[in-house]
């Protein structure tokens, strides 16, 4: 079990993107959280395999017509334990 913080950047707000990434952390059975940050961007915790990680990833990038992801960061960071769901926050 692994779990990333993961930093996106370019059109992600404003876009439905947060609702994307938990329709994919559901579809690829991962654990975390998204939310917007004051400077534009969105940022996330996501946990589980870290194969199924990087797919959602790569699966971001073209969920929506209307997201943009220009770049991202994703740095490993230690594991949640007994998380059950995957959440927005706000």
């Amino acid at each position: 079990m692994k779990r990333y913080y993961v930093i996106f950047e370019g059109q992600v707000q404003g876009v439905g993107f947060r609702w994307v990434l938990m329709r994919l952390a559901h579809m690829y059975n991962l654990t975390g959280w998204v939310r917007n940050r004051d400077d534009g961007r969105v940022d996330c915790e996501l946990q589980g395999d870290a194969v199924s990680i990087f797919d959602l990833i790569a699966k971001a990038h073209s969920a929506s017509y209307y997201v943009r992801i220009d770049n991202y960061s994703a740095k490993e960071i230690e594991p949640v334990e007994h998380e059950t769901g995957f959440d927005v926050h706000y």
